[in-house]
């Protein structure tokens, strides 16, 4: 990986935002990104706003341009990325598409990832257990021991190989001692889709690595990600970033908020003459 740039380097602590503009933000993103800035400030360190764009087909102008002036509308400045005078961004996920290519090249040739021709409808069909919330499906390894010359005129994803049985621990600084098992609380996951672009967790991984964050604050639905992405971490010999998740803030029916309620997002809440103080709260 990359230097840091000499200034970025003479911080022992930096941030990040990394919302996606796809949708509104919502009371959920703003408390988790101003508890990022909150800390960030009390480190005195540097924040990093990343315009996490990967999804081409959700992404919108108009979300990234209100996704700006909400955090700014909050009372949040950071340092490096999007809208930022005289910073050394922006940062667009989408733009750092090569630098995700050489890291799933080095999986690749490494042994960590395989081809998967697996649809998600193949995989709901095979899996009789449910499983909660968003998280998908623990993965049957169908095509685990295929080789891509096997897989035929199918665009595969690649699969990164978890460990069968290998408990994944860290601790967190907003939950403490975390600790999931591969192959029980999550299975073989996608690093690569099939439409020749990165998936989420190996994206993370290299942006959060290359920007040299050193804590990743970030709500508690993605507590179980951050096993997966330690194996990523590990399977590229980098250094992982420290984590801190944010309890969820929950709608009235004790569902996590998401983008689709529109009635509790930022822009709908300034519109009625909501402070950001009682938003903050």
């Amino acid at each position: 990986m990359p230097d840091l740039p000499q200034a970025a380097a003479a911080f022992s602590y930096r941030g990040r935002l990394a919302p996606s503009p796809t949708g509104w933000l919502h009371i959920g993103h703003a408390r988790t990104f101003w508890t990022a800035y909150q800390r960030c400030l009390a480190a005195r360190g540097r924040l990093v706003l990343r315009n996490e764009d990967l999804d081409a087909s959700r992404a919108r102008p108009e979300y990234e341009q209100a996704m700006i002036e909400d955090l700014r509308w909050l009372g949040i400045r950071w340092d490096e990325g999007p809208d930022c005078v005289g910073a050394s961004g922006p940062y667009a996920q989408s733009q750092r598409e090569h630098r995700h290519r050489l890291a799933f090249e080095r999986l690749r040739r490494d042994g960590w990832v395989y081809p998967c021709r697996c649809t998600r409808k193949d995989i709901q069909a095979a899996v009789a257990a449910p499983h909660p919330g968003d998280e998908e499906a623990i993965y049957p390894g169908f095509c685990r021991g295929l080789r891509i010359e096997e897989i035929g005129d199918v665009a595969p994803a690649w699969r990164f190989r978890v460990p069968e049985a290998q408990a994944v621990s860290f601790v967190d600084g907003g939950f403490g001692p975390q600790s999931f098992v591969a192959g029980r609380d999550f299975g073989d996951f996608v690093v690569w889709r099939k439409d020749d672009h990165p998936a989420y967790q190996l994206a993370v991984v290299v942006d959060d690595a290359e920007m040299g964050i050193t804590e990743v604050v970030r709500g508690a639905d993605l507590l179980l990600s951050t096993a997966r992405q330690l194996l990523i971490y590990r399977a590229l010999g980098l250094e992982p970033p420290a984590f801190y998740h944010c309890p969820l803030v929950l709608d009235d029916q004790g569902r996590r908020l998401a983008k689709r309620h529109d009635s509790l997002s930022i822009r709908t809440l300034r519109t009625a003459g909501r402070s950001p103080e009682s938003i903050r709260g």
